[in-house]
């Protein structure tokens, strides 16, 4: 048995977490049938199809997002023409939502994985590899059945959902890394938390209902091996990293102890959220050990309040300050075009109070407006119009 994990990344520097932590998932006596493929979005989807044929999977399986939805759906329809036997599988938060319209859209697809995919996946490997068991017995998936429920091999057509899965013990799911050869000159990513405390109207994250942490000696351990490694940068994807004062700090001061000089450390943190105790052992720290993404998205009270976000925009404009004149931290402030009550007018304003802060990145994105949030189920309340396709930017707003 031979099935393919496939991811395809927005660049080549990028990596796919969800694929190995998949992988890394599947027991041990059925994971050396789990390969892996990386590509980017960069390629041409004819060279990408090509590879994938010769790989010759017998279950393919293709992560999606935003910026590699389009290219996915073109190569498992062109592939599903080469292979009709091969059973195509689709993960990630492009076809969490909708599930029953991703399959009827895409007649490719022959099943979805749906939401936090490694406890999904592992039963999933584990049919196919032993060819016993009921597809239906496996919670957190869609799939293409008929009346009677398929047992391995057999004809399957209409629309089938399990049950919802339940949400793991986050220290259950092992360490997805091991031989580093393949991440040479590429971002690592890593995660500590999973889910968000708040309800941001514009982000998937919101729909995750609880936050996990993983073990700290298990956090230590696993960042201990990125620092003997060397590793350019690890990017933390923790939602809101700082949120529990007490888990940052455990890292932070880990990360500081352990320093080799090598490896800077990426997170993305809410600012009104830091400390004093935060905020002066930060000015302390190696220039270019940390950086900060801070999501700001606008300056508008009454935009972040419908919004639904919770900030304290004093305080996030004082910490700002704080760390940008420390000099040791390199800071990215996010800004979002097109939210709730934003016109051009009024984002200008929220463009210059950023703007004048001089940080040293400042990211402005075009509001995408993603299926399975708040603003995507209230569109038309907002007068939301967005592009159909992939990554569904906002095109006008009331």
């Amino acid at each position: 048995m031979n099935i393919l994990l496939t991811a395809v990344n927005a660049k080549y520097i990028h990596s796919n977490p969800a694929v190995y932590s998949l992988r890394a998932c599947v027991p041990e006596k059925f994971r050396e049938s789990v390969a892996i493929a990386e590509y980017t979005i960069n390629h041409r989807s004819e060279f990408i199809l090509q590879q994938l044929y010769k790989k010759a999977p017998d279950v393919l399986c293709f992560s999606c997002y935003i910026w590699n939805y389009d290219m996915v759906r073109e190569i498992a329809a062109e592939y599903h023409k080469l292979r009709p036997d091969v059973p195509i599988w689709a993960g990630g938060p492009e076809v969490s939502f909708e599930v029953k319209r991703v399959l009827e859209e895409n007649p490719a697809f022959f099943g979805v994985m749906i939401g936090e995919g490694e406890a999904s996946f592992s039963r999933l490997a584990e049919y196919y590899c032993s060819r016993t068991g009921s597809i239906s017995a496996i919670p957190g998936i869609a799939y293409r059945g008929g009346r009677k429920l398929p047992r391995y091999g057999e004809a399957l057509s209409e629309i089938c959902l399990t049950g919802p899965g339940e949400p793991l013990d986050f220290s259950s799911i092992p360490f997805c890394y091991g031989e580093m050869r393949a991440f040479e000159h590429r971002i690592v990513y890593y995660e500590s938390s999973r889910g968000c405390p708040f309800r941001c109207s514009y982000c998937l994250s919101s729909v995750e209902k609880r936050l996990r942490f993983r073990d700290r000696a298990l956090v230590k351990k696993e960042l201990g091996f990125f620092l003997d490694q060397e590793i350019p940068q690890v990017k933390f994807v923790d939602r809101t990293f700082n949120v529990c004062p007490d888990h940052a700090m455990a890292v932070w001061q880990f990360i500081k102890e352990r320093d080799t000089g090598k490896t800077n450390f990426h997170f993305e943190i809410a600012a009104d959220l830091l400390t004093e105790e935060e905020l002066s052992f930060l000015a302390g720290l190696r220039p270019g050990l940390f950086q900060f993404e801070i999501g700001v998205q606008s300056t508008n009270p009454q935009t972040i309040a419908e919004i639904r976000r919770t900030t304290d925009l004093p305080k996030v404009f004082a910490a700002v300050k704080r760390l940008l004149d420390a000099g040791n931290i390199h800071i990215h402030l996010d800004l979002i075009a097109g939210l709730p009550f934003e016109g051009y007018a009024r984002f200008r304003e929220s463009f210059q109070e950023v703007y004048a802060l001089k940080p040293g990145q400042l990211q402005l994105g075009f509001l995408k407006v993603l299926k399975g949030s708040y603003l995507y189920e209230h569109r038309e309340e907002y007068g939301l119009v967005n592009a159909d396709r992939p990554p569904n930017e906002v095109r006008r707003t009331n």
